[in-house]
């Protein structure tokens, strides 16, 4: 299993970088049939998509490069059990909580790359978050839960830090957001989102409010936060 740490990270530096990625191009017949395969099965598409190529802890702040590449060529890395090939999967999720303290986590569809798995909402960044050569990964994370779960900004108050999950090849940067409604609350509105949306990303919201209800679907990074998180404050103070 891949060791994991946890870090609170106030500030996020990340930046585009302007070139190619060696596994992409000396890979590229494997890669396009693999994900021919793969869309006989799912309606995936072919975006451009960033994954990290290096990156450093500097205090308080996560300092980091990305670089662009296709999804075909991500998710076939993802798929043949990630590589060494100079690259990192680094997103951002929202780790929802209730007002009650209860965390919310999507169930992703059958139409997605990771179906029947359980982890915060999310998305892989693309080209589109950046801004003047800087990757805005709150905007990123804020876009993709409201357009997920049909949440509004008015509905979750944003903590201004990050907690870094390291986990071998992924970096989860997860984001705190706390709701102004029970967790039981936001699981009802966001199944009622996801029924009135045909080409939803989710097939259901899971409710977790503490170590018994953590499921072998959730991705490992995510067990790892939970955990964490709900430590006692005394086991967490040594937290860096």
């Amino acid at each position: 299993m891949t060791d994991m740490s946890i870090r609170r990270i106030e500030r996020l530096a990340l930046r585009v970088e302007p070139r190619r990625w060696a596994f992409a191009d000396e890979r590229r017949a494997e890669i396009d049939a693999h994900f021919e395969a793969l869309k006989r099965d799912k309606p995936l598409w072919n975006g451009r998509v960033l994954l990290m190529c290096n990156h450093a802890v500097q205090g308080q702040t996560l300092e980091g490069a990305y670089l662009e590449t296709d999804f075909a060529s991500f998710i076939s890395w993802r798929d043949w059990g990630c590589p060494e090939a100079g690259v990192l999967n680094c997103f951002a999720q929202a780790a929802l909580q209730g007002a009650d303290g209860a965390y919310v986590l999507a169930l992703m569809g059958p139409r997605t790359a990771n179906a029947g798995k359980i982890y915060f909402p999310s998305g892989t960044p693309e080209p589109g978050d950046v801004v003047a050569g800087s990757v805005d990964m709150e905007s990123s994370v804020r876009r993709e839960l409201f357009e997920e779960t049909g949440l509004s900004e008015n509905d979750v108050e944003i903590d201004p830090g990050w907690y870094v999950v390291f986990a071998g090849p992924r970096i989860a940067l997860m984001k705190p957001m706390r709701a102004r409604e029970t967790a039981e609350v936001l699981r009802e509105r966001i199944r009622r989102h996801i029924a009135a949306d045909s080409a939803a990303e989710l097939a259901d919201a899971y409710v977790a409010r503490g170590p018994g209800d953590i499921v072998p679907a959730m991705l490992p990074f995510v067990t790892e936060f939970l955990t964490d998180r709900w430590k006692s404050p005394v086991q967490r103070s040594g937290e860096g």
